[in-house]
């Protein structure tokens, strides 16, 4: 039994399909914490599994007319392979968002490939949506939700998601009841988008180890027998109606200036203008690197980004 792929200190994928995760430190949900937040895991889905946690500050920090708080629907990265909400450096970067914005945050593990290839994560994704509409009566921490004010983001392949799935709440379709939620807008972080054809930049750095480690995460998590330009990879492959387009959400996008996948969130960006998205926005962090406040989740740059996403929030 040998190894087909890997990711090394994350992940070892083998000749007969069996799959090795390792996992850094992890983080203890803390449901009676005295911090600026308390947290706590809930199951979506057993079945499945899906599963979350909930970080809810303790004390809003936003004067608004009205008792109820926007919530934050998040999606960690990881190439659809890696990564959990229960990672120390997510806990304490969404932990610290909650704090910040007054804003509870749900923060969703979805199923990984290779085992659960695209678009289950997608559909995982969906499904905590529903489970986020149908619980806000019956979960005690989601009492003071707002549901006229939802938002996605997440990071690389979180962003990634949040964009799929805004397509799909956008969509007119029997396969989910999105009727109880209104997406208020998306904020992507460093996405992770791709296609067959290369961008300049990859191209430049096609042998290096960053553009064969992102080919390997597509190869590991896109369905059989398609290739990079998936609708799952490349976003101008999705076949979307024009008044589809007309009620999309509100977007930002953070890129990295020393990211190589800057270039896919400046081309998403643009593709959004092209199809009439009234509201997009670019904004760079120049000197960091790709998921910077996940590496980082106590620097400065981390505290600027997340200030940046409570103006997103709260700018109506």
């Amino acid at each position: 039994m040998s190894v087909i792929a890997e990711a090394p200190d994350f992940l070892q994928v083998f000749s007969d399909g069996t799959v090795k995760r390792f996992s850094p430190e992890i983080a203890i949900a803390s449901p009676e914490s005295s911090e600026s937040y308390k947290s706590k895991d809930i199951v979506i889905d057993s079945s499945k599994p899906i599963t979350g946690r909930i970080f809810l500050p303790n004390t809003p920090t936003i004067n608004t007319s009205t008792h109820k708080l926007p919530v934050v629907v998040y999606f960690h990265g990881g190439g659809f392979c890696i990564g959990s909400t229960t990672w120390l450096n997510y806990h304490i970067f969404l932990g610290d968002l909650a704090s910040l914005t007054g804003a509870i945050v749900l923060s969703i593990d979805y199923r990984l490939a290779p085992e659960y290839p695209l678009p289950i994560a997608y559909s995982d994704g969906c499904s905590s949506l529903e489970w986020l509409i149908k619980s806000c009566y019956t979960e005690p921490w989601l009492q003071r939700a707002d549901l006229s004010r939802v938002f996605l983001s997440g990071d690389s392949a979180g962003g990634n998601i949040a964009h799929n799935i805004t397509m799909k709440v956008a969509h007119i379709s029997e396969e989910h009841d999105f009727s109880g939620i209104k997406i208020e807008g998306i904020l992507l972080i460093h996405p992770y988008f791709g296609s067959e054809e290369r961008t300049p930049q990859e191209m430049i750095d096609e042998s290096g180890v960053e553009v064969q480690m992102n080919d390997m995460f597509w190869k590991l998590s896109i369905p059989q027998g398609s290739n990079r330009d998936y609708f799952g990879c490349n976003f101008e492959k999705v076949g979307f109606k024009d008044k589809e387009w007309d009620v999309f959400p509100r977007v930002v996008v953070y890129v990295a200036g020393l990211d190589f996948l800057k270039e896919r969130g400046v081309m998403y960006v643009e593709y959004l203008k092209t199809k009439g998205v009234r509201d997009v926005k670019l904004i760079e962090a120049k000197d960091q690197g790709h998921i910077y406040h996940v590496y980082h989740p106590n620097s400065e740059s981390t505290l600027l980004l997340q200030h940046q996403m409570k103006e997103f929030i709260y700018n109506f």
